[in-house]
């Protein structure tokens, strides 16, 4: 394993355009949501994520309440929801933003769950990303809705039991971890679309199934969720975790570019400047922790 950390200027330029990869994908959720009712959108992105693979995949040495659990909480509690909060007026770029307060859920959830020790510099972070939230809801510019900020940020909590439940699980095998628990998505968001929109947003999908439909589900599966975080991880065992979990933080750049250019989302200065406290915080924040675990994303394929 080579855990050099000077990077390949290969390897930097492919993270980079992964990174413009997952923020874009933001702005491809919203195209699909101009098309079909969000969480059949989710639907479909998980169900074309898992299926076939899954049938030439073991499945991991786990409980199966750790499979469905992370499928849960994975597909359902951070696309889900965060496909509900574009839909319901939160741009895209904000939605990528917002997602990033996880900084300051995965502070609880390690200190209540985990019993992990709270430093000064997480502490630190939190108060940045705060401050960075506060300026967005005083000074919204239209960008996000209350029920669209409500929605991201329980995505965002998500995000933190999603490493809880891994660890939990104590799996090697992440990648088949993740393909057989997302599995347990799409019928979850299929009864819960029905349940919201009614039985017959179920009856009209396959008429609602277009091409930008088809395409912000395939998108989402294949390049963004297979693809994408196969290609992080194999970045993860080839250098250390400290010089590729800073990639992250492009993340919401791209995703508030992608906003821009596809959509004309606009952004005011208060914006701008509660993106930068945002990114601060989640940099500082981590900052201690960049060589003992890996960035967030990285629980989600081996």
């Amino acid at each position: 394993m080579n855990t050099e950390d000077t990077m390949k200027k290969l390897d930097v330029f492919l993270l980079v355009a992964l990174m413009a990869l997952w923020g874009l994908n933001f702005s491809v959720i919203k195209l699909g949501v101009n098309h079909v009712e969000p969480l059949l959108l989710t639907a479909m992105r998980f169900a074309f994520a898992s299926f076939p693979l899954l049938l030439f995949i073991k499945r991991p040495d786990v409980p199966w309440r750790y499979l469905m659990a992370y499928g849960l909480s994975f597909g359902v509690g951070v696309w889900g929801l965060t496909t509900l909060a574009v839909y319901a007026g939160t741009s895209a770029g904000m939605a990528s933003l917002l997602l990033d307060m996880s900084v300051v859920s995965s502070l609880l959830v390690g200190y209540v769950c985990l019993n992990e020790r709270i430093t000064r510099m997480k502490l630190l972070g939190s108060a940045f990303a705060l401050a960075g939230l506060a300026i967005i809801i005083r000074f919204n510019g239209g960008a996000i809705t209350t029920k669209g900020l409500i929605l991201v940020l329980l995505a965002s909590v998500c995000w933190s039991v999603n490493g809880l439940i891994v660890k939990r699980a104590g799996t090697r095998a992440v990648f088949a971890f993740n393909i057989w628990a997302m599995a347990f998505a799409p019928l979850p968001l299929v009864l819960l679309a029905s349940w919201i929109h009614g039985p017959q947003a179920i009856m009209n999908l396959p008429a609602k199934i277009d091409a930008p439909a088809l395409f912000s589900a395939l998108f989402q599966a294949y390049p963004t969720t297979l693809l994408g975080y196969w290609f992080w991880n194999k970045m993860m065992v080839k250098y250390s975790v400290s010089s590729v979990a800073p990639m992250t933080l492009l993340v919401p750049v791209f995703g508030l570019l992608g906003g821009y250019l596809f959509y004309q989302e606009q952004l005011i200065l208060p914006q701008v400047l509660a993106a930068v406290l945002i990114l601060a915080g989640l940099m500082i924040g981590e900052m201690r922790g960049w060589r003992q675990r890996p960035a967030r994303l990285q629980s989600v394929v081996d």
